[in-house]
């Protein structure tokens, strides 16, 4: 069964040439259908608009899709246009060489300026849906890095650079050491503060840097979406 085009959903293009197409995702948005038949996904949109992508890469209901986000994540993707373009950013994923920065609102004072995480991650024993951060040697392993970028009296602004791609690897890794993301409801503690009105979690990818097809060193950039940007505002007024 054929993939159901669907140009209701809307596409806010940052970037795009023959090969390549950078989309600025917004939050509630899933990246791509897990059955033929379901259609409000953001490759159901992509092969409205793009019918050429339909017929690229490597798993007939991820066409072009070479890395995803979480449906409440919000920010950067990148999709190939052609099979050379998928096969040249897949190893770029792979290979580890894209530079992948995120905005994340957390929980509590994170004690350093900066640090690095590397936890394995494995799906949870509990709970099949949500992941775990384990120092297990047969466990994916996962590398997070942050970096204080505003301290506020109950949360932390960091910026988070990831060098693997794991299932909610940010939102497992910070939740690891304490500090889980506001607004996130799988990795939250409880008796923890709720920032009110934030209807998801604070996770923005905000930046992104990669080698297009071609050779050239392309930079993206994504500021943060209204949702997140009016909670920060907040808290710098009230601080």
């Amino acid at each position: 069964m054929d993939l159901k085009a669907n140009p209701s959903i809307k596409l806010k293009i940052v970037y795009q040439d023959k090969n390549v197409l950078a989309i600025d995702k917004p939050a509630g948005l899933v990246v791509h259908p897990i059955k033929p038949d379901q259609n409000d996904t953001l490759v159901n949109g992509l092969i409205a608009y793009y019918p050429e992508i339909k017929d690229v890469g490597d798993d007939s209901l991820r066409p072009g899709i070479v890395h995803r986000l979480d449906k409440d994540t919000s920010g950067l993707m990148v999709v190939a246009k052609n099979n050379p373009a998928f096969e040249h950013l897949k190893n770029q994923f792979r290979e580890r060489k894209v530079v992948k920065k995120y905005l994340a609102l957390v929980i509590g004072q994170v004690k350093d300026d900066k640090g690095t995480i590397t936890k394995s991650i494995s799906l949870s024993k509990k709970d099949h849906r949500k992941r775990s951060a384990l120092l297990d040697a047969n466990a994916k392993k996962a590398w997070t890095e942050y970096q204080v970028a505003k301290r506020f009296k109950d949360y932390t602004l960091l910026e988070v650079s990831i060098k693997t791609g794991r299932t909610h690897q940010i939102r497992v890794h910070l939740a690891s050491i304490g500090h889980p993301i506001a607004g996130d409801k799988q990795y939250k503690f409880k008796r923890r503060p709720e920032l009110a009105g934030l209807k998801r979690q604070f996770l923005h990818a905000a930046y992104l840097k990669l080698k297009l097809p071609g050779g050239k060193l392309k930079e993206l950039k994504s500021e943060l979406p209204k949702d997140l940007w009016t909670k920060l505002i907040y808290l710098i007024k009230n601080n």
